[in-house]
């Protein structure tokens, strides 16, 4: 009998654990793309678990890039939308409509970090019944911390890292929501790191490319694939108020040769926009001339003070998010040396982010400080430094590194240029007839690699405009898992990916994540076999853009009329026209596509009418 109550007792202590542990979603990594899956998740009535590696969720949002990087505002809607929204209804409460807190922050695309902080923090704890956040909790990629079994995924073994001890956790859907792709690459999902060739899609600024800033390639440029991984930096939040800004310090390890270069650049003017090709060794001569008279630089295309080395964008309370300087042949990105990152350890990985903070603050010691730099330009620069109310746990600086790329997996659909770019000069991209977000931004990668004698830029730099396009749901699916979604290290090519790799759009693949593993619990299928119809309705219920129309907004009554037909090829142009007529090609074209013929007369209805009654035999 004792040795009954014994069993039964660890018997109920493993349920008790098992209940505790088991979610309908585990998601790895607290960035945006994690929180919004647990949140569309929350929304259909599953509980989530993120586990977080660090102390603090929320990416780099919250570690430094408050600019958001978006063409289109109006291209990425639904959960995004709303973040941004309760960004600038942050600031109207705290500040004022008419504040210039409000004005900077740009209708809540420009925020500080500890603002973006708290707004997912707000999000979140809307569902603290479904939603478990737990932090410092390490998924280290290797085969053995995940179980596998007849092709989905029963659970994950995870580090916590304030104790040393494994933790088990048990789901019916896992989301890899890290920037590295670690979960998905231990799960076997086959991956690509590294650029692809030229010849292998046919895109512009793939392989090795040395090019102008936005020009064209230039001598070196071969085309040729390798496994070089665009550089990573801190997006620094800095500012120049006095009483709130943190001088910067020498580091401990403080390398001088690292930063030497910087010194014929600023007095000769040198940088990588295109009009150096027509500068000559004699203007940049005379250029060192007028400013050792004490006058700031005059060469074309060049910048002085704290922007030769940092990009700035205005943030609210005088503070800048700061980037890598695009048009710099150095800057806060420190190319070549974070190659490994995708596929090391996180011990590998803390090495790097620790050297690179280092890096970081040595630059901007050294063009505070040294003495072969003009005086001028060093007391400009000193003009700035780190915010004093950021980070107060870490120093004042950044706790993530950018990483702007890791692993790229190779799922259901792989995104090339050819999905970003127009089909027809002003036309649209391909359009997915299964898309889960509409996005804008251009092809854009950093550099690959340091400095090289005789070159115009840093091998990698590439920015080539593309037009608003679709993401079909493919890219966040793997082939052969049924239950594992990936909605931030997504299936594409290094060119590809450039474009998708922004916040916004990983919010929005995250908010689709979220969903499609809710219909797949319910319908009890893999991922692979949702119903796209029944998750495109429940995104356009959300206000998310799946089609872009310049003339129709989230909140216009007849948004999810137009963007269902737009799904079917009925709108095929930039603008719905719901008030234009309907001319006979168009109502040819629109028969056909619905399959009857269309009793209505030319001229007498509006194209909105003729397509609600499409719309409502369709949907009967």
């Amino acid at each position: 009998m004792k040795r009954f109550y014994i069993i039964s007792f660890l018997l109920l202590v493993n349920w008790e654990i098992f209940a505790q542990n088991h979610f309908d979603l585990v998601i790895v990594g607290g960035n945006p793309g994690g929180i919004m899956a647990a949140i569309a998740a929350a929304r259909q009535g599953k509980t989530s678990v993120i586990l977080e590696r660090t102390n603090h969720i929320g990416g780099l949002p919250v570690n430094g890039l408050g600019a958001t990087d978006i063409v289109t505002r109006e291209a990425t809607t639904g959960l995004f939308l709303e973040f941004t929204s309760r960004i600038k209804q942050y600031y109207i409460h705290r500040y004022g409509e008419k504040s210039q807190q409000v004005k900077d922050c740009s209708d809540g695309f420009h925020f500080e970090p500890s603002v973006a902080a708290s707004i997912y923090q707000e999000m979140l704890d809307e569902h603290k019944d479904k939603i478990t956040i737990l932090l410092m909790r390490q998924f280290d990629a290797e085969g053995q911390n995940l179980s596998l079994k007849n092709r989905r995924i029963e659970s994950i073994n995870i580090l916590n890292r304030e104790n040393g001890q494994k933790e088990v956790y048990l789901g019916s859907f896992f989301v890899d929501a890290t920037y590295e792709g670690d979960l998905g690459a231990a799960a076997g999902v086959p991956f690509r790191v590294g650029r692809e060739s030229r010849e292998e899609f046919n895109e512009p600024g793939a392989g090795r490319t040395y090019e102008y800033w936005k020009g064209q390639p230039a001598e070196g440029s071969t085309g040729n694939s390798d496994n070089a991984v665009q550089a990573y930096n801190y997006r620094l939040c800095l500012t120049n108020n006095p009483k709130n800004r943190i001088p910067f310090t020498k580091p401990e390890f403080y390398n001088r040769e690292e930063y030497v270069s910087l010194i014929e650049d600023v007095w000769t003017g040198r940088n990588t926009q295109a009009v150096m090709a027509k500068v000559t060794n004699e203007m940049m001569e005379e250029n060192c001339h007028h400013i050792a008279q004490g006058n700031r630089t005059k060469l074309l295309g060049d910048s002085w003070g704290i922007r030769k080395l940092s990009s700035l964008v205005t943030l609210p309370n005088q503070k800048v998010d700061g980037n890598n300087q695009h048009t710099a042949f150095l800057s806060t990105d420190l190319p070549e040396e974070n190659w490994p990152w995708p596929t090391s350890s996180w011990e590998w990985r803390d090495r790097f982010a620790k050297r690179l903070r280092e890096y970081t603050l040595g630059l901007f010691w050294f063009a505070q400080n040294d003495q072969a730099l003009p005086k001028h330009f060093r007391r400009e620069v000193s003009e700035w430094g780190l915010a004093k109310d950021e980070y107060q746990d870490n120093e004042f600086f950044p706790r993530q590194v950018y990483v702007r790329e890791g692993r790229r997996f190779e799922g259901v659909y792989f995104f090339t240029a050819k999905d970003a770019l127009p089909v027809v000069p002003n036309g649209r991209p391909p359009l997915h007839s299964n898309s889960v977000t509409a996005s804008h931004y251009a092809l854009d990668s950093h550099a690959a690699r340091k400095r090289e004698r005789g070159r115009v830029h840093l091998d990698g730099f590439i920015s080539y405009p593309t037009a608003i396009y679709t993401v079909p749901l493919g890219v966040i699916l793997p082939r052969e898992i049924d239950n594992l979604l990936l909605p931030v290290s997504v299936s594409g090519s290094h060119i590809g990916f450039s474009t998708l790799r922004m916040e916004p759009c990983w919010m929005a693949l995250g908010q689709a994540a979220g969903i499609t593993a809710s219909l797949a619990i319910d319908h009890g299928v893999g991922a692979r076999d949702v119903d796209i119809s029944m998750l495109q309705d429940i995104l356009i219920q959300q206000k998310a853009t799946l089609v872009y129309y310049r003339d129709l907004h989230p909140e216009d009554p007849n948004f999810p009329l137009v963007q269902y037909m737009g799904l079917r090829g009925y709108l095929p142009g930039w603008d719905a026209d719901l008030k234009g007529a309907v001319d006979e090609d168009t109502l040819q074209r629109w028969s056909i596509l619905c399959g009857f013929q269309l009793n209505t007369v030319l001229g007498q209805r509006t194209r909105l009418e003729v397509l609600t009654m499409i719309y409502n035999h369709l949907r009967q």
